[in-house]
């Protein structure tokens, strides 16, 4: 099946159950996602600022990026004039340094909370403890640039399809506790980031609104 087929093939089955499809184009070059983009296809992830700068540069500026891989703060004032998301906030510090660049460019930037599920050490992430000590922060409070739209998740690569399911249950209730917790009063904490090509049907099935997928759209690199 080529690219916007599956694109729209994708979209079909995600719309019906009410899930975001974030298309990552990490690696992929301009005419790969000039052609999703053709197909319909608007949000896509990077996890590299560098090539993501130069792909909102080259491409439609009606392309909504986000920013799906490790973020390091000296990195932030690149994409804080443009970025849609940030999937992968990990620190107080790195929301700060959002805060101060979103700041400059006048804009109210949007952010997940990453939290590590996994089993692996690899994965970055809040754990449970430190997403709170977070929320509860004077300095998060302070914050008139960001805003918490959700919670953003990984799960351990692995064939064994319950302890995925498991780790992805985990950040569910995680996700319907914080929002009872800290955003009750709000209506724009509603993003559950997680599931990726391997793992989709499983997140879904545990009530993800957001999957990244780029095998399943574009083939194996």
């Amino acid at each position: 099946m080529d690219i916007a087929s599956q694109i729209k093939t994708t979209n079909d089955e995600l719309n019906r159950l009410n899930v975001t499809l974030v298309a990552v184009s990490k690696t992929k070059p301009l005419e790969v996602i000039q052609e999703a983009y053709d197909a319909g296809q608007r949000i896509f992830g990077e996890n590299i600022v560098q090539e993501l700068v130069g792909k909102y540069e080259a491409l439609p500026k009606d392309i909504q990026w986000h920013l799906i891989g490790h973020l390091q703060r000296n990195k932030v004032k690149y994409i804080a004039p443009f970025i849609t998301l940030i999937h992968s906030v990990d620190s107080l510090k790195l929301l700060e340094e959002i805060d101060k660049q979103a700041k400059k460019n006048d804009r109210i930037v949007d952010c997940l909370l990453q939290i590590h599920i996994a089993e692996e050490e690899t994965k970055f992430g809040l754990d449970h403890v430190e997403l709170i000590a977070l929320l509860r922060s004077e300095e998060f409070t302070e914050m008139k640039h960001i805003r918490i739209r959700g919670l953003m998740g990984i799960a351990t690569n692995t064939p064994n399809e319950r302890e995925v399911k498991a780790e992805f249950g985990e950040l569910k209730s995680l996700f319907d506790g914080v929002k009872v917790s800290f955003f009750r009063h709000t209506d724009y904490f509603d993003i559950l980031s997680m599931g990726m090509s391997a793992d989709y049907k499983i997140a879904i099935e545990q009530g993800c609104t957001m999957v990244r997928l780029g095998s399943t759209l574009f083939g194996n690199r």
